[in-house]
């Protein structure tokens, strides 16, 4: 699976979590600081962005576990023989 294969299935999978969830669809911070429910864009946008981080983060840890590590030069693998 390559990358882009992966990022679409975060997506997909992030999507349906999305949708399955019950959350407030609208929410906006007041100036003194309380957050207050029926605002309208602020919070659909906070959430957005949100979500688009963690999709990224979830597609770079995922393809960095199913990339085979590199094999090790010749002076890092460890020596058989070893002083105590």
């Amino acid at each position: 699976m390559d990358k882009e294969q992966l990022a679409k299935l975060v997506t997909e999978k992030i999507d349906a979590a999305f949708n399955a969830g019950n959350h407030p669809k609208k929410f906006f911070v007041t100036e003194n600081g309380r957050g207050v429910v029926d605002g309208g864009e602020l919070y659909n946008a906070v959430l957005k962005d949100a979500l688009d981080v963690v999709s990224v983060a979830l597609v770079d840890i995922l393809d960095a576990l199913m990339t085979p590590p590199a094999p090790a030069k010749a002076s890092e693998k460890p020596s058989k023989t070893s002083k105590k």
